[in-house]
């Protein structure tokens, strides 16, 4: 069968493209085809049906003539037993199983001839109820008689050596009926399986030109149709997802051109605002980070100075007192103990708004006191060769300071480890503690401030957090001075 030419193809008013003629006498072709492999697949899995209906019947009956043959050696045992137990002891109860055992072994006989049915499997039968009949009227009764009679040769070991020999040669031929009949079932399972490979392959096969001959017909509009609104249906996915450097292809048929060309548009729409967007969030962070410095030095020139001068001014003046004034003295030192508190906690503000030691020793030292300031057990590992870019310092600082507090407060953890590594391109930040874990960034408006933060400058924040395992807080950032302009 050929696929559809360009012959019966036009136009539309849209673009789309219909076909004109021609489809329904394919269709119908291709039906009566199908039609036909399906037929042929069918009547091969009948017969393969019936084979294997047939050879599971054989089986069956190899499984009865098993059974059954496994039944008359254990009475073919049982006469043997009773027959070896009264010629030992002399007593009766030895007789009661041998007894019961004779009158069962001609039923169990029969049944195993009637569940032989292949030629092979009668002539072992025969062999086997001759011995075990020959046993029991040869040996077994003649010999339990002369006991009865009071004969002595009866149990003389000539007498016993005998009755193994005929025991071992009627077990010998138990095991090669049954070892005889597994390989049969084996051999019939085998051929079964290979027929049944052989046909299942047939039967894949006209599936498989089935599938195709429909496909001849079903790839045309799958290629111009239902491909590209699949793609579009995909990309609109990635989209949705973040990625909006996505685009579809620019030719396409009909509304299928109009629809790639409208959402490359709306693509690079949404990238230019989200680039926009991010830009703007570094500004904003950089500008704060600047309005942070400027309000801490002005609080550290003007009014931690004016503290400064007149905690000063009070000692001078409390020096100068004559004698007699203590009540004056002690509320001069009153005054001087406040504006000193004062003047901690302005500094702890300063240090909170923007820490002075990270812009005049760099981010190794304010990391060191950092730790040493926090109250907690705080190994501080910084590999910064140099200084790094401001927004770059400035963020991993806080972020150390923030993880530090939120371990303070709900971590229950004995020990930190802080590790700082800048490379050529860009800061990595771990923190890891050894508490009870389970934080998430939902918990508080302090990381998710941090994350805002890091996202602006471009980088990841990943925060791990099992139960009961600790908490990881892995930060990367890139070292450039510049906002980034898209994520």
């Amino acid at each position: 069968m050929h696929p559809p030419s360009a012959e019966p193809a036009l136009s539309g008013p849209t673009g789309v493209v219909l076909m004109r003629g021609g489809l329904g006498r394919r269709i119908t072709a291709a039906s009566a085809m199908l039609a036909g492999v399906i037929g042929g697949v069918f009547a091969a899995l009948a017969f393969a049906v019936a084979e294997e209906r047939e050879t599971t019947r054989l089986a069956l009956h190899s499984q009865q003539a098993l059974a059954t043959a496994n039944q008359l050696e254990r009475l073919l045992i049982d006469i043997e037993t009773g027959e070896r137990g009264y010629l030992l002891t002399g007593q009766d109860k030895y007789l009661e199983p041998w007894h019961a055992a004779r009158a069962e072994v001609p039923v169990v006989v029969r049944q195993l001839e009637r569940s032989s049915i292949t030629p092979e499997q009668r002539q072992r039968a025969d062999g086997i109820a001759r011995s075990v009949e020959s046993y029991i009227a040869d040996h077994s009764v003649p010999v339990v008689a002369q006991a009865r009679a009071g004969d002595r040769t009866a149990r003389s070991p000539a007498t016993f050596d005998n009755g193994k020999r005929r025991i071992d040669g009627a077990r010998a031929q138990f095991t090669e009926f049954a070892a005889a009949e597994r390989q049969l079932s084996a051999e019939r399972a085998t051929a079964s399986a290979r027929t049944f490979r052989w046909l299942v392959g047939g039967g894949i096969a006209g599936a498989t030109g089935s599938v195709l001959l429909i496909g001849l017909f079903a790839g045309y509009l799958m290629r111009f149709i239902v491909a590209p609104v699949r793609q579009a249906a995909a990309m609109s996915g990635r989209l949705a997802a973040g990625d909006l450097a996505v685009r579809m292809p620019a030719h396409g048929i009909g509304e299928i051109g109009v629809l790639s060309g409208s959402f490359n548009a709306m693509g690079r729409s949404l990238e230019q605002h989200r680039a926009e967007l991010v830009a703007s969030r570094a500004r904003v962070v950089a500008a704060t980070d600047r309005a942070r410095y400027r309000i801490e030095r002005d609080l550290h020139d003007g009014v931690q100075q004016r503290l400064v001068a007149l905690t000063l001014d009070v000692r001078v003046i409390e020096a100068d007192l004559p004698a007699g004034v203590e009540p004056v003295r002690r509320d001069l030192r009153a005054v001087a103990a406040g504006l000193n508190e004062v003047l901690d906690e302005l500094r702890e503000v300063s240090r909170g708004i923007h820490p002075a030691i990270l812009t005049e020793a760099g981010l190794p030292a304010a990391l060191r006191a950092l730790a040493r300031r926090s109250g907690l057990a705080v190994e501080v590992d910084t590999r910064v060769p140099g200084r790094l870019p401001d927004p770059a310092e400035v963020a991993v600082y806080y972020l150390v300071a923030e993880a530090l507090t939120n371990v303070a407060k709900h971590a229950d953890a004995t020990a930190v480890r802080v590790e700082v590594e800048a490379g050529a391109h860009e800061v990595r930040l771990m923190v890891r503690d050894d508490g009870v874990g389970g934080a998430t960034p939902a918990r508080g408006s302090g990381l998710i401030g941090l994350t805002d933060r890091v996202e602006a400058l471009g980088g990841t924040l990943r925060l791990t957090s099992p139960p009961g395992e600790g908490t990881e807080l892995a930060v990367t950032l890139p070292l450039t001075d510049d906002p980034p302009a898209s994520r």
